[in-house]
């Protein structure tokens, strides 16, 4: 049986203007960008989106524009609801409601250092708030701290949490929340070894570079549930090449150069986020001519 909302998602980037605010039509552009490359579905207002940049307002815009630009497509849609407070997290959950997406996500609350129990009561308060299935956010490298085994499987029991996205390199503690709960859904989220979680039983995976690469992705997923190591492997080394490429720039501004060169704006990343290198254009344009990585960039067909 599938489980809800298992598959492959592009953590959605952000389209911004020249100045760095929310630009509607720059999302519409990048998100029919992502559409195109065969994916189950959209990820948005996630890290990827610089959402921890962004206010509360303008991820209610985003979940709105790229609603209504994926009308028709058949992706499935995920809101990352994960604001500063509680009432903005409901806020844009409920809102993600009216607007018809199929699912919500949120990473733990992250603004002081919270207690468990203070994150059990946040994750409760959300779960409830809505039917829509909810997928909890394990982080570390966000959130400054990694959550005990015993407080993500007692938010996995909650009413209305579906499953977890995993961006941890704790394989070990992946494989024990797969063997408590061996129903929920797992994502994992780390794309440069995205076989490792998958190894494990992952359900599906949500990635950055999926913004890009989904086509690789796809293959990569469908190379490993037909048993196919080899083929997995080698799909696995070019997302791995890219990644070292954009860790070496910045990840989020390195995507947009990435986009850049590819003849599409995204406009830059919020400030204070900013690339590493003053010569990320030049390398992010190479990047993209790479004879391993060129193939995965178009379309899916």
């Amino acid at each position: 049986m599938t489980k809800p909302l298992a598959g492959m998602y592009a953590a959605l980037m952000t389209g911004m203007d020249d100045d760095g605010a929310f630009d509607a039509g720059r999302q519409s552009m990048l998100t029919a960008h992502v559409l195109t490359q065969g994916l189950t579905g959209l990820y948005v207002g996630g890290s990827s989106g610089e959402s921890g940049l962004l206010e509360v307002d303008e991820l209610a815009a985003q979940q709105e524009v790229v609603r209504r630009d994926a009308e028709g497509s058949g992706a499935t849609l995920i809101a990352h609801v994960g604001a500063p407070s509680l009432a903005g997290s409901l806020q844009l959950a409920r809102q993600a409601v009216r607007l018809g997406y199929h699912g919500l996500s949120a990473l733990p609350p992250h603004s002081y250092p919270f207690s468990d129990g203070e994150i059990l009561a946040y994750y409760k308060a959300l779960a409830s708030a809505t039917a829509l299935p909810l997928i909890v956010y394990e982080v570390p490298i966000r959130t400054g701290r990694p959550l005990p085994l015993e407080l993500l499987v007692a938010i996995l029991d909650l009413p209305g949490v579906a499953g977890i996205k995993f961006t941890s390199t704790d394989l070990f503690k992946l494989t024990l929340l797969r063997r408590a709960r061996p129903d929920r859904t797992y994502f994992f989220g780390f794309d440069e070894i995205f076989l490792s979680g998958a190894a494990l039983g992952a359900d599906g995976g949500i990635g950055t570079t999926y913004n890009l690469l989904g086509r690789l992705y796809m293959a990569l997923h469908g190379a490993i549930a037909a048993g196919d190591l080899p083929r997995a492997q080698d799909l696995q080394a070019v997302s791995a090449e890219f990644v070292e490429a954009l860790l070496e720039v910045g990840v989020l501004p390195g995507m947009k150069s990435a986009f850049a060169a590819l003849g599409m704006d995204c406009g830059p990343t919020r400030a204070p986020l900013a690339a590493r290198m003053p010569d990320t254009d030049a390398r992010m344009a190479e990047l993209v001519k790479r004879p391993t990585i060129a193939p995965w960039l178009g379309a899916a067909t």
